[in-house]
């Protein structure tokens, strides 16, 4: 029997064609196939600004970057994520704590972290970086009352959550975060392969995102004020080579094309679960109506034994994720405030379900009958 993984990638004739032109183009990378992709999901998210790089990783770093993180810094983030989210300030030399999460979401627990921020001296800390777990809105306009009260910058991790929507906003249009980035890995909504993205509503920090990602280059002449030449240029502070090709971009506008479509997919196979699954022992997400289910987590009392029956029947379940505090390098660096229970019972319960458009109605059958399957052994 096929096996069906945790999530897939989708790649169409169209997309092939895209590749193809741009392969035998002038331009493999730079050129205007760039500017074309940022615009075209400037204009899907209702950002004013966005900027592609290598990958959602890169997009992280240069996000720290930009708002000049460094030593004596303290930024607070979740420790249901995945590394890269905590990396970006560990990389530029400033320090991360961890607030539990709320056990409906999955996500930074508010009251948690405002009791958190509140009860420190003034500028112990500065900067937030909360998760849109598995593509649940998470409550923006209360994340940026809560930073301004304190003077916190805020960076969105919107990896899960293209398309989502919360009450008068989307997940990275700039509203309420300084910066907001997307992962175009294949198992996101839409990929590059490899890739990413920013998005922000300043235009400042979009034009150094943009220097930054190429080695701190500048060419602008109004910003130079002296240019001897059409060649010149100057570096103006260390970047990185974190761009993304004009090969990528070409993919990434082509599968944006269908990003509502996949989106609305998506939406209908979380109805399906949250249906067939309602008499289970599966423990259900919050069901939100703006939610872009890049994941669909449920939480089950013998999650070991489902994965490994799951995984025999060639579904290929995943668990998203182990949490920072669980890894090595976070329990010894991580500054953690006391326990975090709700995150280590979400860990420990947690199991991701296939979630991806192409899954047929025989598909989606077959993993909810493989789950009645080993609750009848339970």
């Amino acid at each position: 029997m096929n096996t069906l993984p945790y999530g897939k990638q989708q790649i169409t004739e169209a997309d092939i064609r895209e590749v193809v032109r741009v392969l035998q183009s002038d331009y493999l990378t730079g050129g205007p196939e760039i500017e074309r992709f940022e615009q075209a999901f400037a204009d899907y998210i209702g950002a004013p600004y966005a900027v592609a790089v290598a990958n959602g990783s890169a997009a992280l770093h240069l996000c720290a970057m930009a708002l000049g993180v460094g030593p004596g810094q303290i930024w607070i983030t979740t420790p249901l994520t995945f590394a890269a989210t905590a990396h970006c300030i560990r990389l530029c030399g400033g320090e991360i704590e961890l607030v539990d999460v709320d056990p409906s979401t999955g996500q930074l627990d508010l009251s948690l972290l405002e009791r958190k921020i509140s009860a420190a001296p003034a500028g112990t800390y500065h900067g937030l970086l909360p998760v849109a777990y598995a593509g649940f809105p998470h409550d923006l306009p209360q994340i940026r009352a809560l930073a301004d009260r304190h003077g916190l910058k805020i960076i969105e991790d919107a990896c899960h959550a293209p398309g989502a929507e919360g009450i008068g906003f989307r997940c990275g249009d700039g509203q309420y975060a300084d910066l907001a980035i997307f992962s175009f890995h294949p198992v996101k909504h839409l990929t590059t392969a490899e890739g990413g993205m920013i998005t922000t509503a300043d235009a400042d920090l979009a034009m150094k995102i943009r220097n930054l990602r190429t080695h701190g280059i500048e060419r602008r002449p109004e910003a130079l004020g002296h240019v001897p030449g059409p060649w010149y240029y100057e570096i103006q502070e260390v970047g990185m080579n974190y761009r993304l090709s004009a090969v990528q971009a070409a993919l990434g506008r082509s599968q944006l094309a269908r990003a509502r479509e996949n989106l609305l997919r998506r939406r209908e196979i979380a109805a399906f679960y949250q249906q067939e699954l309602a008499d289970t022992a599966c423990q259900l997400p919050a069901y939100n109506e703006g939610h872009a289910w890049h994941l669909y987590v449920v939480r089950h009392p013998e999650r070991a034994g489902l994965f490994r029956h799951l995984r025999a029947a060639n579904l290929w379940v995943q668990v998203h994720y182990v949490p920072l505090h669980h890894h090595p390098y976070y329990a010894a660096t991580a500054e953690v405030s006391g326990a975090l229970p709700q995150a280590d019972m979400f860990y420990r319960d947690c199991l991701s379900l296939p979630m991806y458009p192409d899954l047929t109605p025989a598909d989606l059958q077959r993993i909810v009958m493989e789950i009645r399957r080993f609750e009848q052994t339970m």
